[in-house]
């Protein structure tokens, strides 16, 4: 039975701060996150903004673009995120009830680092192939956080991809999943910690590009294809520079994976790196073209997919914002004062 995509959308903050306003409260040099790992700015999270209220936004825009499909008809709504409002108690009956959907559906909150949300695609997909429902709709979304003066706090950002997965009136087929996961701690937080720890250098080569590259090689090989047969590409995205080598390095080109190159001007969104860049290359993908999209998530593993993009995208694509105009318009720039309240990182005394 074929499954995939019937309708998608995207929501991102519109606060940005720049490397530079990081870097001087720091003293860090910021032209080596502006060089060496291609980083400008990244988004911020007003405080009136989380993965629940990202999670709802993107979730409009994919029935938007869903030509028509009533939410009372989905099944089920997962959301893979790191940044769950709550510790005990599920971001998806918030968003279920937030959009119409009924009582009768299931709902449950994915973790597993930065590739929660392609896991949350996985499984809504799986159960669409499957013929348990009619639609079920994933959503990859984070508010990601990083500690005052780490490396991390120059690209975790915010924003939030949705899927509606079903088997009729698809905008992409999906052809081709693989998964690739190992025992990998390059990256933890653990309960009651409110910032992450991570392992360096150590998050490279042993642990993104060595999964990454474990799941693309692999479908690769499942599909008999090659580089050259794909339209675009998306990887996770922790900086500008880690999917571009990835990308290389696999054989694809800076032309494909351009569209979904996201990371440089919006950060690090966590759970939403590649499904933001995938919502961000179907808003620019011609019917017929092949999709490459790789997930990361440290712990660690990678989903990779295969989409094909049907006749229908054209109908679709413009009945809502494209996902790069929300990257670039009507932006407000933030020093880092504002963006230290903004993300709690200073606390009010009572």
């Amino acid at each position: 039975m074929a499954a995939g995509i019937v309708g998608y959308g995207a929501h991102l903050p519109r606060h940005r701060i720049t490397v530079e306003e990081i870097a001087k409260v720091w003293g860090a040099d910021a032209p080596s996150y502006k060089k060496g790992l291609m980083l400008r700015e990244k988004s911020v999270p007003p405080p009136d903004m989380d993965t629940i209220t990202l999670s709802v936004e993107a979730a409009k825009r994919a029935l938007i673009r869903s030509g028509g499909v009533d939410a009372a008809d989905i099944g089920a709504i997962y959301i893979g995120s790191e940044s769950h409002p709550y510790a005990v108690k599920p971001s998806g009956t918030t968003v279920a009830e937030a959009i119409g959907a009924t009582p009768d559906i299931h709902c449950a909150d994915f973790e597993f680092a930065c590739k929660a949300g392609s896991e949350a695609m996985y499984v809504a997909l799986s159960h669409v192939k499957a013929g348990e429902m009619k639609y079920a709709l994933a959503i990859a979304a984070d508010t990601s956080q990083g500690a005052p003066s780490d490396a991390l706090e120059f690209s975790a950002a915010a924003g939030a991809g949705a899927f509606i997965m079903g088997t009729d009136n698809l905008v992409a087929e999906i052809e081709h999943t693989h998964s690739y996961m190992t025992d990998m701690p390059d990256f933890w937080r653990r309960e009651h910690e409110f910032y992450p720890q991570h392992g360096g250098r150590f998050t490279g080569e042993e642990a993104y590009f060595a999964h990454t590259k474990g799941a693309s090689n692999a479908i690769l090989k499942k599909s008999g294809m090659k580089p050259s047969d794909f339209a675009y590409a998306i990887f996770h995205q922790p900086n500008g520079k880690f999917p571009q080598r990835v990308a290389f390095e696999l054989g694809f080109t800076q032309e494909q994976i351009d569209p979904g190159w996201l990371a440089p001007t919006l950060g690090n969104t966590y759970s939403g790196a590649s499904p933001i860049g995938l919502t961000a290359t179907l808003d620019v993908a011609k019917p017929g073209d092949m999709v490459f999209m790789c997930s990361y998530g440290s712990g660690a593993g990678s989903d990779a997919f295969i989409w094909k993009v049907t006749n229908r995208i054209d109908e679709v694509r413009d009945l809502t914002v494209r996902t790069q105009k929300l990257l670039e318009e009507n932006l407000t720039y933030i020093d880092y004062g504002t963006y230290a309240k903004f993300r709690h990182k200073i606390i009010k005394n009572a």
